[in-house]
């Protein structure tokens, strides 16, 4: 069974569309019009081994923020989407992952039950015109609208791109983790019988 999305968003800041592929290869279309986040998202893409597709107009001369918290939307809602009834998978994930002096932990449980915490520093408030506070705006909307609950820690790190695509790439690989079907799995990941 596939196990793929597409998410449309059209609103008076921005228009969004999304196709999400959890069992891909690695491949991404994006144009984002924030370039930093097509980067994260590029990286994030690779590192999960998943398909991501974006097209996204947005008031970018506004500033960034509603694009990439839209952006955060659409992915979420492709994410649960694309799971289904998560039957069979391992529904956990963690990854560590350096990233030169930085290293970031993420852990998932892909629960239906939203929630971010966040434990994260940024030296610098800005990587090139991205504004870093919008890291957690994304993450807290991606973590809402695909039902999950999502743990970033960021253990130390002293640059702030490093420290950014370290979560990313971590991300990546405790969703992909998370998102695995584990043969010896026979329905839902849950002694309630569903999730």
């Amino acid at each position: 069974m596939e196990r793929v999305a597409r998410i449309q968003r059209n609103t008076n800041e921005t228009k969004i569309q999304l196709a999400f592929d959890v069992d891909g290869e690695g491949r991404s279309e994006l144009d984002t019009g924030v370039p930093f986040l097509t980067h994260m998202l590029d990286l994030f893409t690779k590192h999960g081994q998943f398909n991501l597709s974006v097209d996204a107009k947005g008031d970018i001369e506004v500033d960034d923020h509603h694009t990439t918290e839209d952006i955060g939307i659409c992915l979420g809602q492709a994410i649960r989407e694309a799971l289904g009834d998560k039957r069979g998978i391992k529904r956990y994930g963690n990854a560590f992952v350096p990233m030169d002096e930085a290293l970031a932990q993420v852990v998932v449980d892909l629960s239906n039950r939203p929630h971010l915490e966040m434990r994260a520093e940024f030296p610098a408030q800005k990587v090139g015109t991205f504004d870093t506070e919008l890291v957690h705006e994304f993450l807290w909307k991606l973590a809402l609208e695909a039902r999950m609950n999502l743990h970033v820690i960021v253990h130390y790190g002293k640059n702030t791109h490093h420290i950014i695509e370290a979560i990313f790439k971590a991300l990546a690989r405790a969703l992909d983790e998370a998102t695995t079907i584990d043969p010896r799995i026979k329905g839902v990941p849950s002694t309630k019988g569903m999730l």
